[in-house]
């Protein structure tokens, strides 16, 4: 908020002297929030909010967003997806200026203070809304010269016997499932390896260089397929990470529709990505 620090002590003195209680612990290393000062905030963050929101209103701005777009999003899917997209919107809604935050971990919005998270998996909290991007689509790859040395793959089985460049994250090493078909249920293979990490990026630049075979979502390794530099095997097979159904969408608050910046930034989402089948789809 470009205020010394001298001006915050201040205002946050002032502050817990008319509450009579103390909202933050200070030492010398960190501050941190007492548990008065924890509740407190998340009792006025909606109030605050909800001043915001009537404050575009009254200023007639239901067709001219303003303000800031505060954006989450997992790492990689914003590295490869979100740039061009907030450029364009930004050169359409020049007075919106965007806070894009990018994590893997799960971010509640209401509790962290985001107009809309973007996230990939199953959607479970009913108490949130949310816009669908598209389904996720995976594909069993590898490169060109990998697979002139290797055996011929012609199963899911014969994975067993190839160097697999698997992901490894919090919860472990990620296991593959295949199905021929949608009737059927995935079954789960467990792969192995000479790299696994948790950084999908490393896997997909070790596959370019013939490392080995990799198994990720189509909006990650699209422009590799449209090159050629990685060549699908098993394409009689559906692949994916979970046995689950998973879908990428974007998460908001209910009340956050209401302003202008994020129910626009919805529909040029949607838009851009392509609905129902995204841009990278087509790869």
């Amino acid at each position: 908020m470009e205020l010394p620090p001298s001006s915050v002590s201040r205002y946050v003195s002032t502050l817990e002297k008319s509450l009579g209680q103390k909202l933050l612990y200070r030492h010398t290393r960190a501050v941190k929030l007492t548990e008065v000062g924890a509740n407190y905030f998340e009792e006025i963050r909606e109030a605050l909010m909800a001043i915001d929101l009537a404050t575009e209103h009254a200023k007639g701005t239901e067709t001219a967003p303003h303000g800031t777009l505060k954006i989450n999003a997992p790492v990689s899917f914003g590295n490869k997806h979100l740039s061009a997209l907030i450029n364009q919107f930004q050169q359409h809604y020049q007075q919106v200026n965007v806070e894009l935050v990018l994590t893997d971990s799960y971010i509640d919005p209401v509790q962290e203070g985001a107009d809309i998270v973007i996230r990939i998996g199953d959607f479970s909290d009913s108490s949130l809304n949310y816009r669908k991007i598209s389904d996720e689509q995976f594909v069993t790859c590898a490169s060109p010269s990998y697979l002139r040395e290797s055996p011929k793959i012609s199963s899911p089985d014969d994975l067993l016997k190839q160097n697999c460049l698997v992901y490894k994250g919090n919860l472990g090493k990620r296991t593959w499932h295949f199905r021929q078909s949608a009737a059927q249920p995935f079954e789960s293979i467990e792969v192995a390896g000479n790299l696994y990490s948790n950084n999908a990026d490393i896997l997909v630049n070790a596959a370019l260089l013939g490392q080995g075979i990799i198994l990720f979502p189509k909006w990650l390794i699209a422009e590799h397929l449209a090159t050629g530099e990685l060549v699908p095997v098993l394409t009689e097979w559906q692949c994916a990470e979970k046995a689950s159904p998973q879908t990428i969408y974007a998460l908001y608050p209910a009340n956050r529709l209401k302003s202008p910046k994020v129910s626009c930034f919805l529909e040029f989402m949607s838009d851009y990505f392509g609905s129902p089948t995204p841009y990278w789809g087509s790869a």
